[in-house]
């Protein structure tokens, strides 16, 4: 601060510096002094000249300043300093003041002060803005730069934040796409942006969401990650925090910043709705019965609350996507809270407004949110629905433009795509449904439609219109209308009143609303086209209306006119013989002619207010009579257009054909349509089979593991059953024994000789079966031997020769083992003799006296015989396993065998397609030689005799073979 003083105050004679000249000793004093308490004047004193001379400061100063919070970042004071200078130089918010309190300096001399002279505040403001955008890109060129400043950020110091987080939404504003690409690039640039939400001091928080705002300016990609850094969170809870719409100014920047995020932003909007979010905006709308009073705060917190709720089911985002978020609204009850709001007393005009475009949008094709809104009631005594509440409003003058149009809109959603909504309205036209004491839709309709309002014409006509959209049923309906028009004259339709109205010629507005609600009706629906042309009055009044000139306001009539005419001659069924396709083209070629017809048909599309309707559903116009076209009828337009143009140009001939290949078509179409349901049947018993498939399959699979199973456990039980054998064997023998102890005592030999009978008799049985299954087998040997010496020839080789030797050991083997059996045979005899021998030794003498000798005798005899039965079961197996590897050799005998045989077959088919083209050759060369003589050319015979030789051979070949 001395050396300020010493530069600016000093000697008071003497020619004062400039402010130029100041703010480059200044500069030179940050550049060159070691003091940081030097620099640290130096940068205040620029920082209090920099508004002043934003100009000097900003071209002398600001590469000396980025070079302070590049070096002296230790020091958040001069930090601070430097990043407010920096900001005052770029900002070209004039309302912006820092408090200088601290910072005062002498006032700089006049001749400094007469360089900014006076000027209008436009040249100011341009000048201002040309300055921060030039300071800007000076800043911006080194993207070291916004690096830098976004490591400041992470500084808790509340003298360089803040002032960091000002110099950086400057910067956004002044040069918003260039800062977001460089902020994007910049590692975790948004991430740090994000953590000035979760700063505890609320100025700081507040300066970030403004940051925020100018950084998610129509950038998709960070618009992305802030919301997947948790954004909604965060703004949600500031909102409730602050007290939702009761809030103040930190609510509104809550609520633009979620618009920002949300706005033409898809996937946002998923997550947003993923997350619940949805549900959390309910409590918003929470309004009580005294309305009065509202701050202006406070609306326009719950605007922009209605329109964050509209971006959410607005018309331009993707079907899906809009209609899950109507669902959502409906279920966790936010479309109910709106309703509330619709029929609550007090609310102002403009929220009443906006409630009612967003009500529209949220029920807009959804048929369950429709079904909702037509069973609301408005608190009035008699009870009254709101659509009849909202319709009195629409053709109600004293009302404001805009609230009206909002209703018109909110009719529009509810009949779009709603066909129950559309006869329940016809209905209320209807004589039979009519109901004097009360107040329907229809009667107010038509009431508007025939008022001396223009604006309510136009409104009644549209609504009615959207009515009778796309739905053929309603279209035929409402022709049955009749209208009383005076006491003592017969009812009138509706559409001849629609007609005598447009006779009449009132108001261009009053006529294009009844014009287009015509041409609705009875578009795609002929019984309409005849009842309309039943009146002889309908297509002279159109025809005058198109070939007259008239000014450029009613262009547009006679587009429509020729528009509805085309209707007319398009889908006419001709069955009014005076007004048939043909007569009608041949009119419009007599009175209009044909290209002028096409050019006044032209003039729909060529209207200004035409392509403005078409862009969105909501009718939006600045003033009531700019208030023409309808966004459902110029889509109508778009589709007819070119088909009433090939019409009025097509001749009877192209008619005829025409309808010739309609009805072509219609038989292809019901051809078609019957192999389409001969093939859905088809693909129902496919489909039928194929789940039977599967269900055998699953079956299958389960017999096949039971089978499993059991069979586990069948070798289970037979493995218990052998060890149980064994052991019984075991115990058979001990219990011999030791009956055969106790039988010197007791006597109990008969009993034991009796079981020795029974497994001898075993004996014999099984070696019965022996013999003859070893004769089965010797025959079955002998077969197979002379079968294979039978079927072998010369080419069998050495194999057959030692399969026949081993042939020959086996059944050497087997008689053997006969010879064996043979002997065992006769021992059994001799221990059959033994046994009875002994048992009528035993069986007289019942009495205690034996010798000791004769019961060892027995004892002997009685071991020798089972150990002789064991023998005898051991060698019975072993022959039963012999007998298995003589089948299995011969069963590989056999497979070989029948590889021969094919293999044989083979080549022989070879040799015969040979020789076949041995004779289809012999053919051609003998048809070749008998050419070449008679074109007189010497053959010799030593070919013949060659091909006789080859012929020969191969004779020879096949005989051998």
């Amino acid at each position: 601060m001395n050396f300020f003083r010493g530069v600016m105050g000093g000697q008071a004679a003497g020619p004062q510096p400039s402010g130029a000249e100041t703010i480059q000793k200044l500069c030179d004093r940050v550049a060159s002094s070691t003091l940081l308490e030097d620099r640290r004047d130096a940068v205040r004193a620029l920082k209090s000249l920099s508004k002043k001379y934003r100009m000097e400061v900003g071209t002398q100063a600001m590469d000396h300043l980025i070079n302070i919070l590049q070096t002296d970042r230790s020091d958040s004071e001069i930090v601070g300093y430097a990043l407010d200078t920096l900001y005052n130089i770029i900002c070209n918010d004039e309302e912006e003041e820092q408090d200088e309190s601290e910072d005062a300096v002498t006032p700089l001399p006049a001749s400094g002060k007469n360089k900014n002279v006076s000027m209008p505040d436009e040249n100011a403001q341009k000048q201002a803005d040309d300055l921060g955008a030039l300071f800007t890109e000076k800043f911006i060129q080194d993207p070291e730069h916004i690096t830098l400043l976004l490591t400041l950020l992470e500084e808790f110091d509340f003298h360089v934040r803040w002032p960091g987080v000002k110099l950086l939404t400057a910067l956004l504003k002044s040069q918003g796409v260039q800062l977001q690409g460089i902020i994007l690039v910049s590692p975790m640039g948004v991430s740090r942006l994000m953590d000035l939400l979760a700063d505890s001091r609320e100025v700081i928080r507040n300066d970030g969401l403004l940051l925020l705002q100018q950084l998610t300016k129509g950038n998709a990609a960070i618009q992305k990650i802030v919301a997947f850094e948790n954004a909604f969170e965060r703004l949600l809870d500031i909102i409730t925090e602050e007290g939702s719409s009761d809030g103040g100014i930190v609510v509104e920047d809550c609520l633009l910043l979620l618009l920002n995020l949300l706005k033409n932003n898809s996937s946002n909007q998923n997550f947003f709705k993923e997350g619940s979010y949805i549900q959390r905006m309910t409590p918003w709308f929470e309004v009580g019965d005294d309305n009065s009073g509202w701050s202006a705060q406070k609306v326009t917190n719950l605007h922009l609350m209605l329109q964050l709720v509209r971006v959410m089911v607005s018309p331009v985002n993707s079907p899906g996507a809009t209609a899950s978020c109507q669902k959502c609204m409906f279920q966790c009850g936010l479309l109910q809270q709106l309703c509330t709001i619709l029929m609550a007393t007090g609310v102002p005009a403009d929220i009443l407004t906006e409630t009612i475009n967003t009500v529209s949008e949220v029920i807009r094709g959804s048929q369950v949110n429709q079904d909702f809104f037509a069973s609301v009631n408005a608190p009035s005594n008699p009870p009254r629905p709101a659509i009849v509440v909202l319709l009195m409003s629409m053709v109600n003058e004293r009302q404001p433009f805009v609230l009206r149009c909002a209703v018109l809109y909110c009719f529009q959603c509810f009949l779009y795509k709603n066909q129950k909504g559309q006869g329940e309205i016809v209905a209320t036209l209807l004589p039979s449904t009519i109901d004097a004491n009360s107040i329907s839709a229809g009667q107010l309709l038509c009431g508007g439609l025939f008022s001396a309002d223009s604006l309510s014409n136009w409104c009644a006509a549209v609504a009615l219109a959207h009515a009778l959209q796309d739905n053929l049923t309603q279209k035929e309906q409402l022709l049955r209308v009749q209208l009383a028009t005076s006491l003592g004259k017969p009812p009138v339709s509706l559409l001849q009143q629609c007609t005598n109205i447009l006779s009449q010629g009132s108001k261009v507005q009053t006529r294009v609303g009844l014009l287009m609600l015509l041409c609705t009706w009875i578009s795609n629906c002929p019984i309409a086209v005849t009842h309309f042309l039943h009146n002889q009055d309908n297509v002279p009044f159109l025809t005058a209306q198109i070939s007259e000139n008239l000014g450029e306001d009613e262009r547009l009539v006679q587009g429509l006119c020729a528009l509805l005419l085309g209707i007319c001659i398009y889908y006419n069924d001709n069955s009014l013989e005076n007004c048939t396709k043909e007569k009608l083209k041949q009119l419009i070629e007599k009175r209009i002619g044909k290209e002028n017809f096409v050019e006044k048909l032209g003039f729909i599309t060529k209207h200004e207010l035409y392509s403005r309707a078409a862009l969105k559903p909501q009718p939006v116009f600045p003033s009531p009579e700019q208030m023409l076209f309808d966004h459902e009828f110029t889509k109508l337009v778009k589709e007819l257009e070119g088909v009433i143009t090939k019409a009025v140009h097509k001749s009877s001939e192209e008619d005829k054909k025409e309808e010739e290949v309609k009805k072509t078509l219609e038989q292809h179409d019901n051809i078609v349509t019957q192999y389409k349901e001969l093939i859905r049947e088809q693909d129902a018993q496919i489909q039928e089979l194929k789940e039977q498939v599967v269900s055998m399959t699953a079956q299958n699979e389960q017999m096949q593991t039971t089978v499993t199973q059991q069979l586990s456990q069948i070798q289970q039980h037979k493995d218990q059953y052998n060890i149980l054998k064994l052991k019984l064997g075991k115990e058979n023998q001990s219990q011999s024994i030791s009956q055969g102890d106790s039988s010197q005592v007791n006597g109990l030999q008969t009993e034991e000789l009796s079981q020795l009978r029974e497994e001898v008799e075993e004996l014999r049985k099984q070696h019965a079966l022996l013999q003859t299954q070893l004769g089965e087998k010797d025959a079955l040997i002998d077969t197979l031997t002379s079968a294979a010496q039978t079927a072998e020839g010369p080419a069998a080789g050495l194999d057959n020769t030692e399969l026949l030797q081993e042939l020959d050991a086996l059944k050497s083997r087997v008689e053997s083992q006969s010879s064996e059996i043979n002997q065992l045979k006769t021992e059994k005899q001799e221990l059959l003799k033994r046994a009875e021998a002994g048992s009528s030794d035993t069986v007289p003498t019942s009495d205690a006296s034996l010798d000791a000798s004769k019961m060892a005798d027995l004892e002997s005899t009685l071991a020798a015989q089972t150990s002789e039965t064991e023998k005898l079961k051991e060698s019975w197996a072993e022959l039963e396993q012999k007998l298995d590897s003589v089948t299995s050799t011969v069963a590989i005998l056999q497979t070989e065998k029948a590889k021969l045989q094919t293999e044989v077959q083979e080549s022989r088919k070879e040799q015969d397609d040979l020789l076949m083209l041995l004779a289809d050759q012999d053919q051609k060369i003998h048809a070749l030689k008998k050419k070449l003589k008679d074109l007189g050319e010497p053959v010799e015979d030593e070919e013949e005799d060659d091909i006789d030789a080859t012929d020969q051979t191969s004779d020879e070949d096949e005989d051998e073979d």
